[in-house]
């Protein structure tokens, strides 16, 4: 394929959805590959007065590495950087009520997010096999299992079986309270 039409098929696809793709990003990753020999221009074409497009294929070692890297990234699970987890070590400098405020927010963000994927798999689901958007079923999943959790906090919140107090917690681990967070 050429750039525009891997682009066209990722949106077409939504994959878009679950890939930080930046404009031009593609084309930059494409001159990358080229470089290291992963992949080889088949042909160049121009329809009218459109710029050249140059079509691509994985070479030899392009289908090894490529495969070797989807075996590493299938079976090794990784630390992903996660900055909901970063909020969550520093919850103590919140209010208890302030946290279940926020979290309450977070649990109704991520419902609407599953109801937008929900119809992006109906659609997907009547037009493509399974396994072109499995990943749209993971983050799915991985969506409903993160608001079960924040619902069980909040109700551990609002139950008072998670309750802390910030200044107790400042002398017990120096950190500093913010003017808002004093109970």
């Amino acid at each position: 394929m050429h750039p525009y039409e891997m682009q066209r098929l990722i949106r077409q696809r939504h994959k878009d959805e679950f890939l930080d793709l930046k404009p031009g990003s593609l084309y930059h990753a494409i001159e990358r590959l080229q470089r290291a020999d992963l992949i080889e221009p088949v042909e160049t074409s121009r329809e009218g007065k459109r710029p050249e497009r140059t079509v691509y294929r994985l070479t030899e070692l392009g289908q090894r590495e490529v495969l070797d890297w989807l075996r590493e990234l299938l079976a090794r699970p990784v630390r992903e950087k996660s900055q909901f987890l970063a909020a969550m070590s520093h919850l103590a400098h919140l209010t208890p009520e302030d946290a279940r405020d926020q979290l309450k927010e977070r649990a109704n963000r991520l419902e609407v997010a599953m109801v937008a994927l929900d119809a992006v798999l109906q659609s997907l689901l009547t037009r493509l096999p399974r396994v072109v958007f499995v990943e749209a079923e993971y983050a799915r999943a991985m969506l409903d299992a993160e608001r079960q959790w924040v619902l069980t906090v909040i109700e551990d919140l609002r139950a008072g079986r998670l309750t802390w107090n910030t200044e107790a917690l400042c002398q017990f681990k120096e950190m500093e309270p913010p003017d808002n967070a004093r109970t």
